[in-house]
């Protein structure tokens, strides 16, 4: 069904940052929705010539783009979203179907602002733009399951996305969206270590790096609890219980959990605004 919706889209991307532009390429990539089948607008002149690099077609306007897409990805700064589609309001109809990616926006506000848009809410991460984002969606009232469909057809080819009940949004903020900080600052703490153990800068990031590609490949591919494959690394009397002991000392584990607490209720927070 979204493949034969995908046929007869044309995407519009409200704004034309990097995560529009990470998600444009890995649409044309996945051969999901072709550069020529989309559109974008954007007020910084340098991001539209970016999407015309990809050989999509620029809007002058924003009302233009909504009447030549029949999806409209809102990828515009938070602060600025309610004018931007309140202004777009006239032009769009039931037969718009606007996902929005701006952080803490309730569905609830963006159909008001939308008025009869049919609205996805989704919350991607950093890693769109490598093609691999760990992302959520929540689907607006109006939404249809073949709308649920086209979205997920639509970020799978940038990665994985799974649906969940929009109350669940800062929780996945809270896990994938803030995630990569936390990961990327592991990774450096990984090199930093490596670096005081004797190794170069460069093989000691590449080294951390790498860990944690292949880590995360084997959890997602052997599908094995992350406590069963940490134990298939932890020899009795060996290295990694001895570094195993040291991060439970410091709190490691609980470190994270209450990072990712802290992450979803600071999203609820702001989705109150």
């Amino acid at each position: 069904m979204a493949a034969d919706m995908l046929a007869n889209t044309r995407v519009g991307f409200i704004g034309a940052g990097q995560m529009a532009e990470a998600i444009a390429r890995g649409l044309d990539k996945a051969g999901v929705v072709p550069a020529n089948k989309m559109c974008a607008s954007d007020v910084n002149v340098g991001r539209m010539k970016v999407f015309e690099s990809l050989g999509t077609s620029v809007c002058s306007s924003n009302t233009k783009l909504a009447e030549t897409s029949n999806v409209l990805i809102l990828a515009v700064k938070p602060q600025v979203a309610e004018k931007v589609v309140t202004d777009m309001k006239p032009s769009l109809s039931k037969d718009h179907l606007l996902v929005s990616i701006a952080a803490g926006i309730p569905i609830s506000k963006l159909q008001d602002w939308a008025g009869e848009a049919r609205i996805v809410r989704v919350m991607p991460n950093v890693a769109c733009m490598v093609g691999e984002t760990a992302a959520g969606m929540s689907l607006g009232k109006t939404a249809t399951p073949a709308d649920s469909d086209l979205v997920t057809t639509m970020f799978e080819s940038v990665g994985k996305i799974h649906v969940v009940d929009e109350k669940l949004l800062n929780a996945v903020t809270g896990v994938s969206g803030s995630g990569p900080a936390y990961i990327f600052m592991a990774i450096e703490a990984l090199a930093d270590g490596g670096v005081a153990a004797g190794l170069t800068r460069d093989v000691a990031m590449s080294l951390a790096a790498q860990t944690v590609l292949g880590s995360a490949k084997m959890v997602l591919e052997t599908k094995k609890h992350p406590g069963e494959l940490k134990d298939m690394v932890t020899s009795p009397a060996g290295t990694t219980i001895a570094g195993i002991r040291e991060l439970e000392d410091r709190g490691f584990r609980s470190a994270l959990i209450n990072a990712v607490v802290a992450g979803a209720k600071r999203g609820e927070e702001m989705s109150k605004y």
